[in-house]
């Protein structure tokens, strides 16, 4: 496995970059030999970020490149939180091409579809938009358990989207017609 590590706002310490290149080689056992990885670490200058060092892998194999990114208060969590991602990326891909080998009888051209040209909507979602505060979609966005929510402004009766950021915190999303 080849590892390139980058820093970006910050000098690699020979320490880190040991210390990466130790937990990425346990994914070297998991991957073909002609592995590129490209390892970039990161710390973001925004103070109100409280998990600001990031590790961001690329890994180029022979299948699909795999991608990771995580970010925790400590560069050492961050490349331990990156490495679990990818070994669990990895094994799913390895998974994958196990059963794909091992698939019963021969596949035939005409048993396969063709790939559509574009991205097909597979589903169509309706649900009543009701008046309420930001405050209050953010407490229904957190009882469904989804990333966004979608409700109308009380106050101007617009429809708006409040959104659950990386960082933890929230954003509201107000449409300009």
């Amino acid at each position: 496995m080849r590892l390139q590590v980058k820093g970006r706002n910050l000098e690699v310490s020979e320490s880190i970059r040991a210390y990466a290149e130790e937990k990425l080689s346990k994914l070297d056992r998991h991957l073909a030999p002609p592995t590129q990885v490209e390892l970039e670490l990161a710390v973001e200058k925004n103070p109100s970020i409280a998990s600001n060092h990031v590790a961001e892998a690329t890994v180029w194999t022979k299948g699909p490149v795999l991608r990771a990114r995580e970010t925790s208060p400590d560069m050492r969590a961050s490349i331990d939180q990156l490495v679990d991602k990818l070994e669990r990326q990895v094994k799913r891909y390895r998974d994958k091409r196990r059963r794909r080998n091992h698939a019963p009888g021969p596949i035939t051209p005409a048993a396969v579809d063709p790939a559509p040209a574009e991205p097909l909507i597979v589903k169509t979602k309706q649900f009543a938009v009701k008046p309420m505060s930001a405050e209050e979609a953010v407490l229904q966005l957190e009882l469904v358990g989804h990333d966004f929510f979608v409700f109308q402004d009380a106050d101007s009766g617009d429809v708006n989207v409040v959104y659950r950021r990386r960082d933890g915190n929230y954003g509201v999303i107000e449409p300009q017609l």
